[in-house]
């Protein structure tokens, strides 16, 4: 009987296809129900898991649909159940619910290529603070260099050349010179980092500021609950220079920050929605500047006068 070569071939080739698929399928993760309580945060974990709006929405969802995307975790070293790579606020949020088990993808992973997974699924949150940003970009940043990455921060001569392929910062679309900026972060003790997360200290002075040792900080907060004011950049510029120059004291602290910044020298702005409810129509700016002027020396003598009649009653008691 003549052999048909052609057949032959297709057959090989869909033998070839099968075996791929057989390959891969057998390769391919299984989502598994664990048990809630058999897992556990990622070491160092950098991201807060809060009670707040967005975790109440989570737990509604969760107890209306269950946990719909699975978790990623990694079995733990010791056989003590598995490390979370992905789903730590989910955990919570069902353990809120009522939930026994997750859905949960168990991959073996490297320490490192965990930890490059773990920032990376975070980071595609909208609301990230500060702190953990840092603390994320710092753990990334060392795990790539584990793995061969370039990842010096520190020398000016390859600064360029690090920012055009910076895994870290490609990845979220920044400069590495703002990566570098964000680790910085990762000096100032919590009580400094809190206030960066609470917005009371601004993200650029605090970077300045990350460059001050542990005692200088805790007085520059000090000298900060003292003047009720929240640095500027440029006093916190000044600040840093008189650390790196051994001249830093909580006097001179308290001195900088007691300073008019100069953002609110002679500045005052009232908005023309408001003036207009005061002046006619017809008033132009420069009419409502001299009546506003007009008034507050008529204010400002009112004030005066008071003062004096104060004073005389009490020289006449």
């Amino acid at each position: 009987m003549p052999i048909d070569n052609g057949n032959l071939a297709l057959k090989g080739l869909d033998d070839l296809f099968s075996t791929e698929e057989n390959r891969q399928e057998e390769q391919r993760e299984q989502v598994q129900q664990i048990p809630i309580d058999d897992l556990h945060p990622f070491t160092n974990h950098p991201f807060k898991v809060l009670d707040d709006e967005a975790m109440t929405r989570t737990v509604e969802s969760i107890a209306q649909y269950g946990v719909l995307a699975p978790l990623i975790a990694r079995p733990r070293p010791d056989g003590d159940g598995y490390e979370i790579i992905s789903g730590h606020r989910r955990q919570y949020a069902a353990k809120l619910a009522g939930l026994d088990t997750l859905p949960v993808i168990v991959r073996q992973m490297s320490d490192d290529a965990a930890v490059i997974l773990m920032v990376d699924s975070n980071l595609q949150r909208e609301n990230i603070l500060p702190s953990e940003r840092a603390f994320a970009y710092k753990m990334k940043l060392e795990a790539l260099k584990n793995q061969g990455a370039r990842s010096d921060l520190t020398s000016p001569q390859v600064a360029a050349k690090f920012r055009s392929d910076d895994a870290v910062a490609k990845d979220q679309g920044i400069s590495g010179d703002t990566v570098r900026r964000y680790i910085r972060l990762t000096n100032l003790i919590p009580e400094m980092l809190d206030l960066v997360d609470q917005k009371k200290i601004s993200f650029n002075p605090a970077v300045e500021l990350s460059y001050l040792d542990e005692r200088q900080q805790r007085d520059f907060l000090e000298a900060m609950d003292g003047t009720q004011n929240a640095p500027s950049v440029s006093q916190a510029q000044q600040l840093k220079k008189m650390a790196q120059c051994g001249e830093f004291t909580y006097e001179k602290a308290f001195d900088i920050l007691g300073q008019e910044k100069k953002s609110e020298q002679d500045t005052v702005t009232i908005k023309n929605d408001i003036l207009r409810k005061y002046f006619p129509r017809s008033y132009t700016p420069r009419q409502m500047e001299e009546k506003i002027i007009q008034l507050l020396d008529a204010w400002q003598q009112q004030r005066q006068q008071a003062k004096l009649k104060k004073r005389k009653q009490e020289a006449e008691r």
